[in-house]
């Protein structure tokens, strides 16, 4: 059984990226950009925590296809305790899956060790912290193995069956690449722009230099006079005009025109960073994008393009750790429940089934159900009286007529 090894005459950027060795510009003078330095920057951990919060709150529902072709939702599977309600002794699941989402959105990959009992049945789901897992490879075979420190501080190696994995972009299906580590160079400029911006705000770096004539008696004199042109320089009566001597010269060092567009640059690498994310711009408050009138549009789009891409990828790498290939096979799968997230006002809501009752296609027992209501015994159904019904038929009438 072989390992990936790293070493500094050939480091392997997987293993050593967290650690502050990640990818490098092309550009030397840019920053180097790992998970944990690009976190720095708030638009991307805004788009980690968007992502990862709004998937967790949604529930994971364990679905199996039934015979006719509908979905049905598994209530008694371990794995939907372990997803909604706790994942391991003393950790409520929605912990459990923002951090394992929000490591899978940062660095491009995360880990959860799932045990199974004698029955073969899942016992917990452990996050394990990804920089304490190491992948192994087997010559010939094309599954992986595991070493990693579980949550009570026991060193294990599992199979790929005992462990969820989720890896983004693995070229080779197995290595997970981050986002932002391969779009390195706009992270970098990125993170050099707020750099920076951090710096102009902080006052710390030089804001002019003064040069003054080598004239002086003594470095007291000298002194004395330096003393006097800074007194010069910060008097606020002075009106920004200091009075200095006659072979004195000043250079101000403030931002220049092309350093304050760089600065002002930075709003575009906040477009970039929401782009690397689908993250629609709204989401992170970057309100110029989209105003309160069009904000279910925006949600809608929202839930295509940015959620139903990460979601759907991490149902996926799910199921082949929480469900066995049999479970698989026999037609169940796991959904995230994404209702939770674009619920109707009350309004809303009865307007819609107020509709669908009185129409064609949906009765007013399945309304009940769709609001979480038991369905009434016979003879206590509800018999709106003829003056309450809605009559959508045009009148017979014909216009100018009394027929």
């Amino acid at each position: 059984m072989a390992a990936d090894t790293s070493g500094t005459a050939k480091p392997n950027p997987a293993l050593w990226g967290d650690l502050g060795w990640g990818s490098q510009s092309r550009v030397k003078s840019l920053p180097r950009v790992t998970p944990i330095i690009a976190q720095r920057h708030a638009t991307v951990f805004a788009c980690g925590n968007v992502i990862a919060g709004d998937l967790a709150k949604c529930p994971i529902m364990v679905m199996q296809k039934g015979k006719k072709g509908r979905d049905v939702e598994v209530y008694d599977h371990p794995a939907s305790y372990l997803l909604n309600v706790e994942s391991s002794p003393g950790v409520p699941a929605m912990v459990a899956r923002f951090t394992l989402i929000y490591a899978y959105a940062i660095r491009g990959r995360s880990y959860a060790y799932a045990p199974r009992d004698g029955s073969g049945e899942l016992t917990l789901l452990d996050v394990i912290r990804p920089d304490r897992c190491s992948e192994l490879e087997v010559p010939g075979n094309r599954n992986r193995y595991y070493d990693f420190e579980d949550g009570a501080q026991v060193q294990r190696r599992v199979p790929v069956r005992a462990m969820v994995h989720l890896r983004y972009m693995a070229e080779d299906g197995w290595t997970g690449r981050s986002p932002l580590e391969v779009a390195a160079e706009s992270m970098g400029l990125a993170l050099a722009g707020q750099e920076a911006a951090a710096r102009a705000a902080s006052g710390t770096q030089m804001r002019a230099f003064m040069k003054m004539a080598d004239v002086y008696e003594d470095d007291e004199t000298y002194l004395r006079n330096a003393r006097r042109v800074r007194a010069a320089l910060n008097d606020p009566d002075a009106n920004g005009i200091p009075l200095i001597g006659g072979g004195d010269d000043i250079q101000s060092l403030d931002l220049s025109a092309a350093d304050q567009e760089l600065l002002a640059s930075r709003k575009f690498d906040r477009e970039q960073i929401a782009a690397i994310y689908r993250v629609p711009p709204s989401k992170l408050q970057m309100l110029e994008f989209g105003v309160k009138a069009n904000g279910q549009q925006q949600a809608i789009d929202y839930k295509t393009d940015c959620l139903l891409h990460w979601g759907g990828l991490t149902e996926a790498q799910l199921s082949l750790g929480v469900l066995t290939e049999a479970e698989r096979r026999a037609g169940m799968f796991l959904r995230h429940d994404y209702e939770a997230l674009l619920m109707a006002t009350t309004k809303e809501r009865y307007d819609s089934l107020s509709r669908a009752i009185g129409g064609p296609w949906m009765t007013w027992q399945e309304g009940r159900r769709l609001e979480q209501l038991d369905d009434l015994p016979p003879g206590e159904q509800p018999y709106p009286p003829s003056n309450m019904t809605r009559e959508d038929k045009g009148s017979d009438k014909k216009e100018g007529t009394d027929e």
